[in-house]
């Protein structure tokens, strides 16, 4: 028998002939659709070998008869539905949106083998696994990203969480949809803080700025240990640095040429901020002073709020930091600076000890407890800088450069 002509889709009446075509093709379908009680798994494969040869001679409205056919299937023979996924968008989505019997594999090596319209269907996709939003997500693609973000019925991990967070930062636009995800974590929420917008910003502090009052019950009595033996151990001693509620440092206090943090502040509203007067408030304030100077850095204005309400500044103290740095209180309307007024609303809204965790958060985590990608999101931009540098001194030190060295 010679081998069947193939069939353009645009050829004239194409579909009007070879009426034995079609009818095969349907009947072959609905063998494959026969119950385990009526076909077994080697004839239906054979009969999906069969179709796969047929499909590959037919026309795409052939394709499409059969995918919508067999996408309400509990099983589909392997080489028919890897076939069908890597067709056109439109007859793939009959399968990759309603096929409840594919696999992850499958899936996933649909979103390799395939281009960015298959993944953004599998992304809206209902009940994807972890396994397969990491790999669909793993291109890059922004608008792909976004919607997975936005399917509550997909799964994420946090190796792909933390590879959008790493994203999000030259693609701001994806913040707003990871902060709406269930599996996002306190350490890569803070590390997004530093280039969300005022909104995003403000929602990270009401959803993780967490309290550390269980850990300091059941630490309590540790503390007396720990001193006991002088402090010697390392990690206790910085584990229970993060959790104790004291924040300033009295030991730089007991050094300091302005004796306390309110008299460092008070120096830098008279005189202008320096980086002598802001290492020596980071040093008083318990904190690297390239992490504050990170803080004293930042264009929105927000983790002054939090260093200032850690440690227990008045707002008036705040006005004279924000003073100190030359940003405005009022617009030339005489109205309230947005920033400002921002600033504000951020000491207001958080009580100490949560804006001690957050602001530990930024001084301990961001050098010692972040994963690869998150250290890569916050490395971005700064491989030139000396590798004796941790990551958040690196980001600190910029900050320092851009803010004091005009």
């Amino acid at each position: 028998m010679s081998e069947p002509a193939h069939i353009s889709d645009d050829e004239p009446n194409a579909q009007a002939q070879f009426r034995a075509r079609h009818a095969l093709l349907k009947r072959l379908a609905d063998v494959v659709s026969l119950p385990a009680s009526r076909i077994n798994a080697f004839e239906r494969a054979v009969v999906g070998d069969l179709l796969v040869e047929m499909l590959s001679l037919a026309t795409s409205e052939d394709r499409r008869r059969v995918a919508q056919r067999l996408a309400v299937l509990s099983e589909i023979p392997n080489a028919l539905a890897r076939m069908l996924l890597r067709d056109e968008p439109d007859i793939a989505g009959l399968l990759i949106e309603h096929c409840a019997s594919l696999t992850d594999a499958d899936l996933a090596a649909c979103a390799r083998d395939t281009d960015r319209e298959h993944r953004l269907i599998m992304a809206e996709r209902r009940g994807i696994s972890e396994v397969v939003t990491e790999t669909v997500m793993s291109f890059g693609e922004a608008d792909v990203i976004a919607a997975v973000l936005k399917n509550r019925n997909a799964k994420l991990g946090q190796a792909a969480i933390e590879g959008v967070v790493s994203l999000s930062r030259h693609n701001v636009d994806l913040c707003e949809h990871l902060l709406r995800r269930p599996e996002l974590r306190p350490s890569a929420a803070y590390v997004m803080f530093w280039w969300c917008g005022p909104e995003d910003r403000r929602t990270i502090l009401q959803r993780f700025a967490v309290s550390r009052e269980v850990m300091q019950e059941v630490s309590e009595d540790i503390f007396a240990i720990a001193a006991d033996e002088g402090w010697q151990d390392p990690v206790s001693r910085k584990a229970l640095q993060f959790i104790e509620r004291r924040q300033r440092n009295r030991a730089a206090i007991e050094r300091s040429p302005y004796g306390g943090l309110e008299q460092a502040v008070a120096a830098a509203a008279e005189i202008g901020l320096n980086r002598e007067i802001a290492a020596e408030i980071s040093y008083l304030s318990g904190v690297k002073p390239l992490t504050g100077a990170k803080i004293l850095g930042d264009v929105g204005g927000e983790p002054l709020a939090i260093l200032c309400k850690a440690t227990g500044l008045t707002k008036g103290d705040l006005a004279g930091l924000w003073r100190s740095m030359k940003r405005p209180e009022v617009t030339a309307n005489g109205d309230v600076a947005p920033a400002w007024e921002r600033v504000q609303v951020t000491y207001d809204m958080l009580a100490v000890d949560r804006a001690q965790t957050v602001l530990r958060y930024w001084n301990w985590s961001l050098s010692s407890a972040l994963t690869p990608a998150l250290l890569r999101a916050i490395r971005d931009g700064e491989d030139e800088m000396q590798n004796e540098y941790s990551p958040s001194e690196r980001a600190a030190m910029m900050a320092l450069a851009d803010n004091f060295g005009r």
